[in-house]
C-alpha cells in the first residue's frame, strides 16, 4: 500500500497540509512527476446519520404524505404557499425549500434527484448501513476494503499523459480514511489545505514525523511512503496562496462548505485527483426535527449552498465532474413523539453533473406511501439499489469495467441502471 496515509485515533496523526494551486502543481513538479492532463473527476459526499428523504425531495402528490407527518410535513407549492413550501419540480415531487440553490442546477439538466435508492439490507443500524453503502456489500460484514478503493484498483480515469502514480489521485476531506476508500491503492486523507500539523506537539514536527517513518513506529503504515512523505515536507514548507473562487461562487464558512472548496481547488490544481470523498453529520433527527424551518433546513442550507457554490466555481470544469450524494438510509413515513423521524429503509441521492443523459425529471420508481406500500409498514419501500447508481457512475463517468470486482455480487446489471449518463 505504498504512498499511503492512515489517520486514526492515536496521539500522533496527520491532520491538515498547506497547499494552493499553484503550490501543488510545483510540488507535483519537485517530485518529477509530469503535470496530470484534464481527466474525469468523481465527488462523492456523504450525508452521515441518514438523511430524510421524503423531507428532502418533498412528494408533495401524496396526500398519504401529510396525514403522516402533520407537523414536519413541507407545504405544497401554490401561489399562496410562499417561500416556505415545496419548491415543485414536475407536479409531484419538489425540492425542500432550503434546497434553493439546487433549483437552478436543476433547470438547467445538472441536477437529478434519485427517490426511493438504498440498500436492499433491512439494518436500521447506522454502523452497519453506512459500511454497507461504502463497501457496497449490503449484509456483508467481511468486506475488507471501500468500494471507490476497488474502483482505483483496477481502473484509471487517466488519459494518455495522466500521472496514475501522483499521490493526488484520491483525496478525502476527513481527518480519518474514510472506509469508502479503504484499501490497497494509495489515498490521501486530511483535514484541511490551509495547515500541516501534527497531533502530539513538541519539537520539530517534520523532523519528526520523518524519523517515524524510518523506524516504522508511527501511526502511518506500510513503510514504502517515502514519496509522500517528499509531498508533505513539500507542503509543510509552502507559504498557500490565498484562493480565490470563480465566476463569483460563495462558499459558506461551515467546515464542510470550506472543504468542498478545497476540493475545487485540487481539481483546478491538475494534479491527477479522480476521488474526492468528504462527509457531512447532523441527519440523524429523531428529536425537533422540523419542516420547512428548523434543525433539518439548517442542514440542508449549507448543504445546497455549499454544493451550488462548487458547481459554480468549477464552471466548465463539470463536463468532466459527477458530484454523487448518499445517506446510508432514511426515515420513518410517520413523524414520532418527539417531533421528528426514526431510522427508515430508502432514501434519496443527488447526481450532478455537466454531462447528465437525464434532465428535469425525479428519477427511481415511486412506491407510494401508503400503509400497504411501506416496508414493513413503516418506511419508504426501496425500488432502486444504490449499487445501480454507484456503477452506472462507475462505467459511464470514470469507463470503469471490471464492475464485477468494484461490485462484487452485483456487477454490471445493466438493466437495473437509470439512464444518468450518456454511454461512453
Amino acid at each position: 500500500m505504498q504512498r499511503r496515509v492512515f489517520l486514526k485515533s492515536g496521539a500522533l496523526a496527520l491532520v491538515t497540509m498547506g497547499l494552493s494551486p499553484s503550490f501543488l502543481q510545483r510540488t507535483v513538479m519537485g517530485m518529477s512527476l509530469p503535470r496530470a492532463a484534464r481527466g474525469k473527476t468523481l465527488i462523492c459526499l456523504f450525508q452521515r446519520g441518514a438523511a430524510d428523504a421524503l423531507n428532502v425531495v418533498v412528494p408533495f402528490g401524496e396526500k398519504a404524505y401529510y396525514s403522516a407527518r402533520p407537523q414536519l410535513a413541507v407545504a405544497a407549492p401554490t401561489r399562496t404557499a410562499g417561500a416556505l413550501a415545496a419548491i415543485d419540480l414536475d407536479g409531484f415531487f419538489g425540492l425542500h425549500p432550503s434546497l434553493a440553490p439546487f433549483k437552478p442546477l436543476y433547470d438547467r439538466g445538472l441536477l437529478v434527484p434519485v427517490h426511493a435508492v438504498g440498500s436492499p439490507s433491512a439494518s436500521r443500524s447506522h454502523f452497519d448501513a453506512q459500511d454497507y453503502m461504502e463497501t457496497a456489500t449490503p449484509d456483508n460484514k467481511g468486506t475488507r476494503d471501500g468500494w471507490l478503493n476497488r474502483l482505483l484498483a483496477v481502473e484509471g480515469t487517466c488519459e494518455a499523459n495522466c500521472t496514475p502514480s501522483s499521490p493526488f489521485r484520491a483525496v478525502s476531506m476527513t481527518q480519518q480514511t474514510p472506509r469508502i476508500l479503504d484499501g490497497a491503492s494509495p489515498v490521501v486523507a486530511m483535514n484541511s489545505l490551509e495547515e500541516f500539523s501534527i497531533r502530539g506537539g513538541g519539537g520539530d514536527a517534520a523532523a519528526r514525523l520523518e524519523a517515524l517513518y524510518r523506524t516504522g513506529k508511527a501511526d502511518l503504515v506500510h513503510g514504502s511512503a517515502s514519496e509522500m512523505f517528499d509531498a508533505v515536507k513539500l507542503l509543510r514548507s509552502a507559504n498557500p496562496l490565498q484562493y480565490r473562487p470563480a465566476n463569483g461562487a460563495a462558499y459558506p464558512r461551515s467546515p464542510f462548505g470550506q472543504r468542498l472548496q478545497q476540493i475545487a481547488q485540487l481539481i483546478k490544481s491538475n494534479v491527477g485527483l479522480e476521488v474526492a470523498f468528504a462527509d457531512v453529520g447532523g441527519w440523524d433527527t429523531h428529536v425537533n426535527q422540523g419542516g420547512a424551518q428548523g434543525q433539518l433546513a439548517n442542514r440542508l442550507g449549507d448543504f445546497s449552498q455549499s454544493v451550488a457554490a462548487l458547481v459554480l466555481d468549477l464552471g466548465d470544469r463539470m463536463d468532466d465532474v459527477v458530484i454523487l450524494t448518499m445517506s446510508e438510509f432514511g426515515r420513518t413515513v410517520r413523524q414520532n413523539g418527539t417531533g421528528g423521524t426514526d431510522h427508515g429503509h430508502a432514501g434519496a441521492m443527488f447526481v450532478i453533473g455537466g454531462n447528465l443523459a437525464a434532465q428535469r425529471t425525479v428519477l427511481g420508481r415511486w412506491p407510494g406511501l401508503e400503509r400497504e406500500q411501506l416496508f414493513e409498514g413503516r418506511d419508504l419501500t426501496l425500488t432502486t439499489d444504490f449499487r445501480a447508481v454507484f456503477s452506472e457512475v462507475t462505467a459511464r463517468h470514470l469507463g470503469g469495467h471490471a464492475l464485477d470486482t468494484v461490485f462484487p455480487g452485483y456487477g454490471a446489471r445493466q438493466q437495473e441502471w437509470l439512464g444518468l449518463l450518456p454511454s461512453r
